[in-house]
């Protein structure tokens, strides 16, 4: 899954060697949470949030039901 989401995310931003995602898991969800350049904020939120909503649809779908546990993606500032 994470490397989907750096799959995902490395195409749309200037500095795609700052990605992070890191993993956190807890009883029953899996928390990822991406981090980016500040400048490459707003190209990763897109406007109204759009951007960050496609992403979240394509990682909550590709997860479905990661063995009973929710997932879950932070866009970290």
């Amino acid at each position: 899954m994470k490397q989907l989401i750096e799959t995902i995310v490395k195409p749309l931003v200037d500095y795609p060697g700052d990605v992070r995602v890191t993993k956190g898991e807890q009883d029953y969800r899996v928390i990822y949470k991406l981090s980016v350049n500040p400048e490459d904020m707003g190209k990763v939120i897109g406007k109204k949030g759009r951007v960050a909503k496609a992403i979240r649809t394509i990682v909550y779908s590709a997860a479905g039901s990661h063995h009973g546990k929710k997932v879950y993606l932070d866009i970290m500032d």
